[in-house]
């Protein structure tokens, strides 16, 4: 039996006896002796003082509004520009963008520092022929020292770490049923159609991004950025929709990939178009991460095309995209969400619960953020068990943390998200509601075995899903090599 499965069982052991420590305070507040005015001038002092720690622990997290970021951005962008000799309004055109990704470590060790480590990934990943790429705005995100100490999720997002690219190598011939975790080949009923309720379905006509996020969960079938063929074939997006169309029960389709808003503006009105035509869908959702990677791209053209469809009490047009740290947000994305709320459509935040955005109130001051620029929190996924992505992988226990701890003390529009985890085959169960899943065991490593119940529990027979978790222990060594008092974290053990 490993340390880890030890300090699992152990604190566990605790928690029954009632030696868990977990509250600092040993005595009640005081406000509870108390009565009337008196005591509620004494619970709002109480409050005032947790506040401040709350605001406490959000500054520690840097975000992409703050004057010295922007600041030091700028100066990333005039370095970026130098190197290109471009200009200014080329940095404003979203074509110029895609016309000169950064692909190799080659052209990026001349604009940021990289580790030999993140040199090594990156050659190893072409090398072998993986999907590597940035857009020089998002460069410009990313701090020219090495040390990761601010920009950590920014890097993390789209330099592949070893591990990664070692799977990914490994199974390159059998990507297709390796990677496929959530298994979409078993829920496609026709190319480009993913279905897994009863009103919704996926429609999948473009099949590259901008730039690759390391843990896409389609990285089985997405070859590189802006690879030729990404466009599904005129007949394939023929006979999808026409599948579409003759599924009455589908009310709402969400239209992703791929990143579908790289697309032309032309191909994007034809197919947001014949959608609007079929007379049973209600609700056309766009999956997109250009608010973050090249928010250029949404031009006030392509803005009117994406809007003209939207009809209040007939149809509802929504964005949804993912901003993974508050670092992520700029003046210009929030002009980029803007451009869609000014027309009067919602736009929609699923983030991704990883090392890179688990500690204390990160995900708060994201969620924060995104309030105040017009973004909507949606959904926190669980980082999924798929070996290559293990090094993002955070304890199911800390997201629930994250629930009652730190979302818990913000106000309701802030913490309103909802935290899921994508069973394969089936789709989300709902983390928050602890009848859907069940702790089973702790295997010899430390890992909790989890049980999901499938989200139509009591609606109709379906399987369950075994989760084997990361093991809790080796979770927290790693937020203390980044620097984090983990007495921090101390009831994180205490949640199943």
């Amino acid at each position: 039996m490993s340390e880890a499965f030890y300090a699992d069982l152990n604190h566990i052991l605790d928690g029954m006896t009632g030696k868990s420590k977990v509250y600092a305070q040993q005595t009640l507040p005081a406000f509870l002796d108390l009565e009337s005015r008196e005591a509620a001038i004494a619970r709002s002092a109480d409050l005032d003082e947790l506040a401040k720690q709350n605001q406490t622990c959000i500054n520690r997290h840097p975000h992409g509004l703050q004057d010295k970021i922007v600041n030091q951005r700028q100066k990333n962008k005039q370095r970026i520009l130098k190197y290109f000799s471009a200009t200014e309004e080329n940095w404003e055109d979203y074509h110029w963008h895609l016309h000169h990704l950064i692909r190799s470590s080659t052209v990026l060790k001349d604009l940021i520092l990289l580790t030999a480590k993140e040199r090594d990934a990156i050659d190893q990943a072409r090398e072998a022929g993986l999907p590597f790429g940035v857009t020089p705005y998002y460069v410009s995100l990313m701090d020219y020292s090495s040390d990761r100490r601010r920009d950590h999720a920014v890097r993390a997002q789209v330099l592949p770490p070893p591990h990664y690219v070692a799977q990914m190598q490994e199974h390159s011939a059998d990507r297709i049923t390796y990677f496929d975790f959530m298994r979409e080949t078993d829920t496609s009923p026709i190319d480009l159609i993913t279905r897994r309720y009863p009103h919704i379905a996926i429609f999948k006509p473009y099949n590259t991004c901008s730039q690759i996020c390391v843990y896409c969960q389609r990285n089985w079938e997405i070859n590189d950025v802006l690879y030729d063929g990404a466009l599904a074939l005129p007949r394939q997006i023929d006979q999808a929709i026409e599948w579409l169309a003759s599924h009455p029960a589908i009310t709402e389709v969400l239209v992703t990939g791929g990143d579908p808003l790289v697309m032309p503006d032309k191909i994007i009105a034809d197919i947001l178009g014949r959608l609007a035509a079929i007379g049973h869908i209600e609700r056309i959702r766009i999956g997109s991460r250009i608010f973050v990677a090249l928010p250029q791209r949404m031009s006030d053209a392509l803005a009117d095309i994406i809007a003209r469809h939207h009809e209040p009490g007939r149809r509802e047009i929504a964005l949804v995209t993912h901003f993974e740290h508050p670092y992520e947000v700029t003046p210009e994305s929030m002009e980029s969400v803007q451009k869609m709320r000014r027309r009067g459509l919602g736009v929609y935040n699923q983030a991704v619960f990883t090392v890179e955005n688990s500690r204390r109130f990160e995900l708060v001051a994201l969620r924060r953020l995104l309030r105040l620029i017009g973004v909507d929190a949606y959904y926190t996924f669980c980082a999924k068990g798929k070996e290559e992505t293990r090094d993002y992988q955070v304890p199911l226990a800390r997201l629930q943390q994250e629930v009652k701890e730190e979302a818990r003390v913000m106000p309701g529009l802030v913490r309103t998200d909802e935290p899921v985890y994508n069973v394969p085959r089936l789709g989300k169960n709902y983390i928050r509601a602890e009848q859907h899943h069940s702790l089973v065991t702790i295997l010899p490593d430390g890992s909790r075995l989890y049980e999901f119940h499938p989200w139509e529990k009591n609606l109709s027979l379906a399987p369950t899903y075994l989760h084997k978790d990361v093991p809790i222990l080796a979770y927290l060594k790693e937020l203390q090599r980044r620097g984090e008092d983990i007495q921090e974290y101390r009831s994180i053990w205490y949640y199943f």
